[in-house]
């Protein structure tokens, strides 16, 4: 038994459609089949049940799911117990960066294996993606993340912050409330721009916004600053350093928080994301 061929086994699994598997493996998809039934011949069980329509996990299939990825784990402990070089590490992160960032990358610089930081500038969708194919090492991302492909452990909180016209009525005040807010000058981004983050401030709001979404963040904060009751959330540290004639940024009481995630593959060692999220964490 190969771990190539649980390699292949558990992303047949999390894909059920072999096609898909091949692409995330970037392999012909008669080299997963052929992988795929060795592993069971070798079992001895089927591991999946399939048909020119679906592909689903037998009950063998999910018990050796779960051992599978385990076994993958164990063996990538044991490379970075062997001392395997670790000079890059691929993070996939927002086009801003902030504090929190340039603190992590120097504590993965200065850890006892020390690692290179890359980043690198994808959407939030992508990122997942990313790391799920094994292109990025870890990602940030805010706001839950609720995919069952990937490993994702919280490392911080950070508050969230009103953004308001520079001619609403708010400005001037050392922190505002949601009351005081009027919903219909409410911007709020499409969700497919940041799926986990739009989820998380439309969860902080009393009432769902009156006006449809409208484009990404950069459009939200225009149209914010074209209305002067217009106003937005934002994370906090996505707002530090910026200025802007026409918008400004308020803290909110009571305060509202949205929470900061690392995420990583399925066979990163725990070890190894604890020690990421650590890197990010306060």
């Amino acid at each position: 038994m190969e771990l190539r061929a649980l390699q292949y086994f558990v992303t047949v699994a999390e894909e059920l459609h072999f096609g898909r598997a091949a692409q995330r493996l970037s392999i012909v998809q008669s080299a997963v089949s052929q992988q795929i039934a060795r592993l069971e011949r070798d079992l001895g069980v089927r591991l999946l049940d399939r048909t020119s329509r679906r592909v689903r996990l037998t009950p063998a299939g999910a018990r050796v799911l779960a051992a599978a990825r385990e076994t993958l784990a164990a063996a990538a402990r044991v490379r970075v117990v062997a001392g395997e070089p670790a000079t890059r590490l691929r993070i996939g992160v927002a086009s801003c960066a902030n504090s929190r960032l340039d603190r992590a990358v120097g504590r993965m610089r200065d850890h006892e294996r020390p690692a290179e930081p890359e980043l690198v500038d994808l959407p939030v969708t992508a990122r997942l993606d990313a790391v799920r194919d094994g292109e990025l090492d870890l990602a940030l991302v805010r706001g839950a993340v609720t995919s069952t492909a990937v490993r994702v452990v919280r490392a911080w909180s950070e508050p969230l912050h009103a953004v308001l016209s520079r001619e609403h009525p708010a400005v001037g005040k050392a922190a505002v409330s949601l009351r005081d807010l009027d919903l219909h000058g409410l911007r709020l981004f499409a969700r497919d721009s940041d799926p986990p983050l739009h989820d998380a401030i439309l969860a902080a709001l009393p009432m769902a916004p009156s006006r449809p979404p409208v484009g990404n963040m950069v459009n939200v904060v225009f149209e914010v600053g074209r209305d002067p009751n217009g106003w937005t959330l934002m994370p906090a540290e996505q707002l530090a350093g910026a200025s802007s004639e026409r918008v400004c940024h308020l803290p909110l009481v009571p305060s509202m928080t949205v929470g900061g995630h690392i995420v990583t593959s399925l066979v990163t060692p725990e070890t190894c994301a604890a020690s990421y999220a650590a890197a990010f964490a306060d």
